[in-house]
C-alpha cells in the first residue's frame, strides 16, 4: 500500500474523529510538561472519555486480588488474601485449559462466565430466563456490536442495509457503520424533553430514509450516551411495538445499566419489558442487548471484555455469530475473569462482600453527587443550558457562543465546540469531548464531560472550566 489509492475504499472515506486530535494535543502538551515546559498549569486532566481509571477512580479490590492470584497462582497459598478470593481463583483456574489464564477460551468465552452471566441477567430481570447459549463474550460491548453488524449488513445503493440511529450517539459508531458497510439513518433525541426518544422523530426517520437505503435495524442506548437520559418504561415498550411493525432489528446498548440515580428512576432492561409485554412481542422481536466492564462503576476499560445476549435469533444465525467471533480468538481471559466477577460479586456472608459492596456504593454515591454538582454549575454559567442527568457518566452540555467564535472557527476549518474544547485544553489543561463528534443538530453545540471522576478533581476542572468560559466569552465578544 504505497499509496492511499491503495488502501480499501470503504475505509478511506471514514472520518477521523475531533476527540483523537483532541487526545493527542493532549498527550503533545503532557509530554512537553514532563521536558520542563512552562504551562500556566501542571497538568492535563482529562475527562473527555469513559475511562474512570485515568480520571482517578480506584479498581475494585475484590476484582484485583482475584486477577493476581490468577495470573500467579502461587498467591493460592497466601493466607493474607481473603478465602474467597483464593477459592475464586482456584474455581476460575480449573476452568483454563493447564490452569493458566495464558491458554485460550472458547470463542464465545469460559463457560462459567457464560453460566454467570446468564444467571445475572435472569435475576436482574425478575426470572425472565436466560440461557448461556443465548450469551457471547467478546473483548468489549464494540467487538460483539460489529458482529451483529456483519451479520445484518448487505446489499448496495437503496438496498444497502440501513441503521436507524441517535443524534447525539456514541462517538465510535459512525465509524463502526462505515466500516461495515452499514448507512447510518439519524433519528434525533429531543433535547428540550430530556433527550426523549419520540414517536414521531422515529417514524420521519424510517420514511426518509427508504428513499435510500433499506433500514433493517434499530440502535438504541439506555442509559443514553452520552446524554445521560434513561427510558421509561412506556418508551421501551413504544419502541418494541415500532420495531415489530417495521420488522427492525433491535441493538440495544445497557453498557450504563448499573450507574442509574436519578430520582425516581430505574434501569428496565429491554428484553425484561419486551416478555412482559406478551407472545405477540416476545416470540417475534429480534434483539442483541450489550453490557461492558469498560463501563459503569467498575470501569475496567483496558481488560477489554463484554457480552451480548441475542434473543429470538435463529440458531443457525446463531452458528455464524461464533464464527466471527472466532477471527478474535477470545476475549482476553482476565476481562472475562472480571466479568464474572461483575456479574456473580461477593454474596453476603462471604469474607470480600463487606468491602466490595463499600466500594461500589462508594463509586456510585460519587458518580450521583458529581452529576448534580456539574449540572447546577454549568446552568449558572452564561450561554450554557443543561439537561439535568439521570444515568451514565457524562454531562453533555450546550454552548450558546458568540457568532464571532463560529466565524473564527469556520476560518479555521472547525466546528465551534472543537475550537472551545481545543482552548480550553491550551489555556486550562482540561481535556473534554467535543459534541460534533456525536452528531449534534446544525447550530447547537455541546462539550462531553465524565462525571465518574474524584470530587476533588471534578472540582478542579469546574473551576478552570468556568473562568474559561468566561475569557472566552469575552475574547469574542470584544471582536465583535
Amino acid at each position: 500500500m504505497y499509496s492511499l489509492r491503495e488502501v480499501n475504499p470503504m475505509l478511506r472515506g471514514i472520518r477521523v474523529s475531533p476527540q483523537w486530535a483532541l487526545q493527542r494535543r493532549s498527550e503533545q502538551i503532557t509530554a512537553l510538561l514532563q521536558q520542563g515546559e512552562q504551562k500556566p498549569f501542571k497538568e492535563v486532566i482529562d475527562i473527555s472519555s469513559g475511562d474512570s481509571h485515568r480520571t482517578g477512580i480506584k479498581p475494585i479490590s475484590f476484582v484485583r486480588q482475584v486477577l493476581s492470584v490468577c495470573l500467579y497462582p502461587e498467591l493460592l497459598h497466601d493466607d493474607t488474601l481473603p478465602v474467597d478470593v483464593r477459592q475464586r481463583a482456584q474455581r476460575l483456574l480449573g476452568e483454563c485449559d493447564g490452569g493458566s489464564v495464558g491458554s485460550y477460551t472458547d470463542s464465545c468465552g469460559l463457560p462459567p462466565v457464560q453460566r454467570s452471566v446468564a444467571e445475572f441477567i435472569t435475576g436482574r430481570d425478575g426470572g425472565v430466563p436466560s440461557y448461556p447459549h443465548n450469551i457471547f463474550i467478546s473483548a468489549g460491548s464494540q467487538t460483539a456490536l460489529k458482529v451483529m453488524l456483519k451479520l445484518l449488513v448487505r446489499g448496495k445503493g437503496v438496498s444497502q442495509t440501513g441503521v436507524l440511529t441517535p443524534q447525539p450517539y456514541p462517538h465510535t459508531l459512525p465509524m463502526l457503520l462505515e466500516e461495515v458497510g452499514a448507512v447510518l439513518v439519524p433519528y434525533q433525541l429531543s433535547e428540550e424533553q430530556g433527550w426523549a426518544l419520540e414517536p414521531g422523530e422515529l417514524h420521519r426517520a424510517l420514511t426518509a430514509s427508504r428513499e435510500h437505503c433499506r433500514p433493517r435495524a434499530l440502535y438504541v442506548s439506555n442509559p443514553g450516551i452520552p446524554t445521560g437520559h434513561v427510558q421509561s418504561r412506556k418508551s421501551i415498550e413504544w419502541v418494541i411495538q415500532f420495531a415489530a411493525e417495521e420488522r427492525l432489528f433491535l441493538l440495544v446498548n445497557e453498557v450504563y445499566q448499573d450507574c442509574v440515580y436519578g430520582e425516581g428512576m430505574e434501569f428496565m432492561s429491554y428484553k425484561r419489558v419486551l416478555f412482559e409485554m406478551g407472545q405477540q412481542y416476545s416470540e417475534m422481536v429480534e434483539l442483541a442487548s450489550f453490557h461492558s466492564i469498560s463501563n459503569g462503576i467498575m470501569g475496567e476499560c483496558g481488560l477489554r471484555a463484554g457480552y451480548m445476549e441475542l434473543v429470538n435469533v435463529d440458531p443457525a444465525v446463531m452458528v455464524f455469530a461464533k464464527t466471527l467471533l472466532c477471527t478474535d480468538i477470545n476475549a482476553p481471559v482476565t476481562g472475562q475473569i472480571a466479568l464474572e466477577i461483575m456479574v456473580n460479586p461477593p454474596r453476603p456472608g462471604d469474607p470480600s462482600h463487606s468491602k466490595y459492596t463499600q466500594e461500589i456504593l462508594t463509586n456510585r454515591i460519587t458518580l450521583a453527587q458529581n452529576a448534580q454538582r456539574a449540572w447546577e454549575f454549568l446552568i449558572g454559567l452564561p450561554g450554557v443550558s443543561c439537561q439535568p442527568v439521570t444515568g451514565g457518566i457524562f454531562i453533555y452540555p450546550r454552548l450558546s457562543l458568540p457568532p464571532e467564535a463560529v466565524e473564527q472557527a469556520r476560518s479555521d476549518g472547525l466546528e465551534v465546540d472543537v475550537l472551545y474544547s481545543q482552548s480550553l485544553l491550551d489555556e486550562e489543561g482540561v481535556c473534554v469531548g467535543a459534541g460534533c463528534e456525536h452528531g449534534q443538530r446544525e447550530d447547537k453545540y455541546h462539550i462531553r464531560l465524565c462525571v465518574l471522576t474524584p470530587s476533588a478533581t471534578l472540582e478542579k476542572v469546574l473551576a478552570c472550566l468556568g473562568s474559561f468560559h468566561l475569557h472566552f466569552l469575552d475574547q469574542f465578544s470584544q471582536h465583535a
